[in-house]
């Protein structure tokens, strides 16, 4: 599962926004940035309409990708 935070769901007039799951049209999108980072992209599954962004490493990015959790975008 990959989660991130997101900003709407993370207002002090709410709960809690972190480790949120990703959801996208099937799954969330791993890009890699111009620097080699990797960040998965993808829908807050809470409400629905925010999009989301979370910094990732090398070896989860390739694990999420293995196990069919995200899509490969790069």
């Amino acid at each position: 599962m990959v989660t991130g935070y997101c900003v709407v769901c993370g207002r002090p007039d709410k709960e809690n926004g972190k480790n949120i799951e990703m959801m996208d049209s099937p799954k969330p999108k791993i890009n890699q940035t111009a620097r080699g980072g990797y960040m998965a992209k993808g829908i807050c599954s809470k409400c629905k309409k925010t999009k989301m962004c979370a910094m990732m490493s090398k070896d989860n990015a390739e694990k999420a990708i293995e196990s069919g959790e995200a899509e490969k975008d790069f």
